[in-house]
């Protein structure tokens, strides 16, 4: 076949349809052209007057073997032969006890990855099940009413299954291939194998995941929800996991609890399993009209039907050497309540497939470490992020009630008391404050600095009118579970394997995935025939 990159089509071209692109690139006829498969689209928007998709594609044409000759700016041949990712004749001991602890990204893909080896293992979900979960979760949206244990933190999908479902993928693994046809395979947009930036949108991902559980059950495999580990030891053979107050014994545990699992932390901690800090990053959700949002990136054409919702990506450096940038953008989305604890507020963001509501919204992180928890002690980042979700929720009215703050105000250091053109889209309801009050002197100057900056490359992000929400506090995982390099394992802890994001491992939906793959194999190795 021929690999043809950098096809330009004009977004006011009538069809996708490639076939004419292809022939007047390779100046054959288009019934010289057999067939074709889409690898790749992206927008370029560099003139906002005429803009293009640009397509990479892999094109079966008649007489392949002349191009062999012909030198064609970005065509080339392609014989690259696909790896084989699953070897099927490789067998397994099946006597041994499998458990994965939390059914996000992590623990779904090392469940979909034993139970391609017919190995049943046994899956713990603290939270509940993808149908009630959104039942739970709307309840805590409309009333305030929280469950600790299945919000939108925890539960069927993990974190992931109540944001955008972006599938940031920068790996070349062939792991993340095999994770992205399952999402097709669940249920996804088939688009999402090619497009720029994919991503399913929360209100198709309550079936994909729902699917995915029931493809790892089909195997025999057994899915277990409001069923919460709290305790893990080493007996002279086996991991005894308590859960719901009655033990159990595995040969091998996979702990796969996301970000936000704070007190399965504490609780290895305690056991002595080697935890360390690591930075992460923390901030607000800011708020704009898409619309804005879509002229900044599109020009006249911001209407245009092909383009949909834009995005962005932004980032600065400060003088003091603060990383400031932007990150989980949900285009046409809304500010979501994101607490998991009692008495602490914290905010995400949700995007549905379309992205269709009326505002665009992101994080706006500075980075954060050692020195701004004063402390090096392992679990000092937890403490860090309690103390300013304490904050915040005081500051919202002590009811799950957000706060919230024009971006002029923030500037000028003033509560806000009256909004511009900006609603905000948090449900539960906001309440006008002076976010810098939640954060040290230090990060709210990075903030400052970085708002022209940033608004030099988006026309329009620091417009006065932009609105801030407190807080964005759950970005990534406070703290690493050290891990042998080679097998995956716990330095101290045989045969348990701290996997994805809550373990330090990932950041995201897609490499939280591809983290839980790998560790599955580490384990498939230790009982291969």
């Amino acid at each position: 076949m021929l690999k043809i990159d950098q096809l330009k089509v004009n977004i006011d071209n009538e069809t996708t349809d490639l076939t004419i692109a292809i022939s007047k690139k390779l100046r054959i006829g288009v019934n010289d052209i057999n067939s074709y498969k889409v690898l790749k689209r992206s927008i370029d928007a560099r003139k906002k007057q005429e803009i293009y998709f640009v397509f990479s594609v892999l094109a079966n044409v008649k007489n392949e073997s002349n191009f062999l000759q012909k030198k064609i700016p970005n065509v080339e041949i392609y014989n690259k032969v696909e790896e084989e990712f699953i070897d099927k004749s490789l067998k397994y001991d099946k006597t041994k006890k499998i458990a994965i602890i939390g059914f996000g990204p992590a623990g779904m893909f090392s469940a979909l990855r034993f139970a391609d080896a017919n190995i049943k293992v046994t899956v713990f979900e603290r939270g509940e099940a993808v149908d009630d979960r959104t039942e739970t979760i709307n309840r805590f949206r409309n009333r305030g009413i929280l469950n600790p244990e299945s919000n939108v933190q925890f539960g069927e999908g993990g974190a992931g299954t109540f944001s955008d479902g972006k599938l940031t993928n920068r790996s070349k693994d062939i792991r993340g291939k095999y994770l992205f046809e399952h999402f097709v395979k669940a249920g996804a947009p088939e688009e999402i194998m090619y497009v720029h930036n994919p991503h399913i949108g929360t209100d198709k991902l309550v079936e994909v995941v729902r699917n995915i559980r029931k493809e790892v059950e089909s195997k025999g495999s057994v899915v277990n929800f409001n069923s919460k580990v709290t305790n893990i030891t080493k007996n002279s053979k086996k991991i005894v996991l308590t859960v719901n107050d009655a033990k159990e014994e595995f040969d091998y545990v996979i702990l796969a609890t996301g970000h936000s699992a704070r007190d399965t932390i504490e609780m290895l901690y305690n056991n002595d399993i080697e935890v360390v800090q690591k930075p992460f990053a923390v901030g607000f959700r800011i708020e704009h009209h898409q619309t804005m949002i879509n002229k900044a990136q599109f020009g006249v054409n911001y209407k245009h039907k092909k383009l949909g919702a834009a995005e962005y990506k932004l980032t600065h450096q400060t003088n003091k050497n603060r990383g400031v940038y932007t990150f989980c953008m949900c285009p046409g989305g809304v500010v979501m309540p994101a607490s998991s604890e009692l008495g602490l507020l914290a905010v995400n963001g949700m995007s549905e497939y379309k992205r269709s509501k009326v505002n665009a919204n992101s994080a706006l992180l500075v980075n954060v470490n050692e020195s701004d928890f004063l402390s090096d002690h392992p679990l000092a980042g937890i403490a860090y992020q309690r103390e300013i979700e304490k904050k915040a929720f005081e500051l919202g009215g002590s009811d799950y009630k957000a706060p919230v703050q024009t971006v002029k105000d923030f500037l000028d250091n003033k509560p806000t008391t009256k909004l511009g053109s900006v609603m905000p889209s948090y449900s539960i309801g906001v309440k006008y404050a002076n976010l810098r009050s939640i954060y040290s002197e230090s990060i709210n100057e990075a903030f400052v600095e970085a708002f022209t900056k940033l608004g030099n490359k988006l026309k329009g992000f620091n417009s006065d009118d932009a609105l801030l929400t407190g807080i964005e506090s759950r970005s990534s995982s406070p703290v690493r579970i050290l891990r042998d390099k080679e097998t995956l394992e716990s330095t101290n802890l045989t045969n348990f394997y701290p996997t994805g994001e809550g373990a330090g491992y990932a950041g995201g939906i897609v490499s939280a995935g591809i983290d839980g793959i790998k560790v599955a194999e580490s384990i498939l190795n230790k009982i291969k025939k």
